[in-house]
């Protein structure tokens, strides 16, 4: 087990399969929560680590792939290993499109599903470390005025200090000191730093009226 932070959530209505999803993620050093139905799991807030959920896809009210739709409209990265007596190709073929990391039909191998479930913990850590720095330039983004955000999207096409001085209406020397402030607020020296900070932020890139990040 190579993630002491991550969190194994199980949900099915079946409290036998319950018991023994914790005994087999237990002995492999997995901290775990279990959940007897999907409704039960969405009231609970969601995991701030990586995180994998182990679920059944047919369940009394909301069944597994219901849980998928839901996660995924809520924009929830939740990685998801379904486990079914029950389930069919094309089933498993819309899981696997939407995300999940496997589609297993019972019975399975306990060996089969903690290697699934350290895929989705790996996929999961991935995507956590891409959400956290693109908070962090989205945070950095936010200490510049709506002016020199401006100045930043005009900056990262390759304008000049007067290209973008004739792009906003303002002197050359203006420019200079907007970019010169950014680049201080920013703690960067340089337009690829200046570049990559956007780049992680995600920033949509608009040919018209640059308006600040959100």
């Amino acid at each position: 087990m190579m993630n002491a932070n991550g969190m194994v959530f199980c949900i099915d209505d079946d409290k036998s399969v319950r018991t023994s999803l914790r005994r087999l993620l237990d002995s492999a050093g997995y901290k775990v929560e279990l959940f007897k139905s999907a409704s039960e799991f969405l009231e609970r807030p969601a995991h701030p680590g990586s995180s994998c959920v182990i679920v059944d896809v047919k369940m009394p009210g909301l069944n597994g792939m219901d849980l998928q739709k839901t996660l995924i409209q809520r924009s929830r990265e939740e990685q998801l290993v379904f486990i079914t007596g029950h389930g069919n190709i094309p089933m498993s073929v819309e899981a696997m499109k939407a995300g999940a990391i496997d589609f297993l039909p019972k019975p399975f191998k306990p060996k089969e599903l903690l290697q699934c479930v350290e895929r989705a913990l790996t996929r999961s850590r991935v995507q956590c470390a891409r959400a956290a720095e693109k908070q962090g330039a989205r945070s950095l983004l936010d200490r510049l005025t709506p002016r020199e955000f401006e100045v930043v999207l005009l900056l990262i096409t390759g304008m000049l200090n007067k290209q973008v001085g004739g792009e906003l209406g303002m002197t050359e020397k203006t420019v200079k000191c907007h970019r010169g402030r950014l680049m201080q607020k920013l703690e960067i020296t340089s337009v690829p730093d200046l570049i990559r900070i956007v780049q992680k932020a995600e920033v949509p890139l608009r040919a018209a009226s640059p308006t600040k990040v959100s």
